[in-house]
């Protein structure tokens, strides 16, 4: 397929504070793909209530996912979804058996790229029911490849209410101040889109590759798209 064809994607969130980031990396590594925003804001705040994912939740994906395939548009019917809330990987995972297109979890692509780096991860996040679900995630990946994953998991306290009070500045400082002293990691992974901002003030704090979820999903989603359109 030809870089320059039309593509519609979607884009799930539930962070306001996930669209620029996801923005930014379709404009560094994707600029033809036409994509557009469902943003739900409700599901982190249900998901923390509840404290755990019930089924319910499960339920609100497939809905989100079922009206992204209903229309068509500028560029035809959506080509794939990519969700960009990190918390949410079992409902995510339900869909990618259950639909016809490529689906992609926020994580996947950046911890595929960081497993590439070694077996001692780093995992940055500032929303904390994300923490132990990405942490089995990464762990659950290692293992499908026959390795035992450490993960350093690192909760920055207080960053993401910075961020959702328009303090960005302070927000990145936060990320950056919870890497201090991280040394015995291959690689970092900021586990959310919202993070991808701090990446530079992160990658000034630490020794090792530092990578973005946006960043590394555009580039796999384009990747499994095309790989689709090939196979036509």
């Amino acid at each position: 397929m030809a870089s320059t064809e039309p593509v519609r994607i979607a884009l799930v969130h539930a962070l306001e504070e996930s669209i620029g980031p996801a923005r930014e990396a379709f404009a560094e590594g994707w600029p033809e793909a036409f994509y557009f925003d469902l943003l739900d804001t409700s599901l982190a705040i249900d998901l923390a209530v509840a404290g755990r994912l019930e089924h319910s939740m499960v339920t609100r994906f497939e809905t989100l996912a079922l009206y992204c395939l209903a229309y068509a548009g500028k560029a035809g019917s959506t080509q794939a979804i990519l969700f960009t809330c990190s918390a949410f990987g079992p409902a995510i995972d339900a869909l990618k058996a259950a639909l016809p297109i490529p689906v992609l979890r926020p994580n996947e692509a950046a911890f595929e790229a960081a497993l590439e780096w070694g077996d001692r991860i780093g995992l940055l996040v500032t929303y904390a029911p994300s923490l132990a679900a990405l942490r089995d995630e990464l762990v659950s990946m290692g293992r499908a490849r026959g390795r035992s994953i450490e993960v350093t998991a690192i909760l920055a306290q207080g960053a993401l209410d910075a961020l959702k009070r328009g303090k960005g500045e302070l927000h990145d400082q936060l990320a950056a101040r919870a890497c201090e002293g991280l040394t015995a990691v291959d690689a970092l992974v900021l586990g959310q889109f919202s993070l991808a901002r701090a990446a530079s003030a992160v990658r000034a704090m630490v020794s090792v590759p530092v990578l973005t979820t946006p960043g590394c999903a555009v580039q796999a989603l384009r990747a499994r798209v095309e790989v689709a359109h090939d196979s036509a």
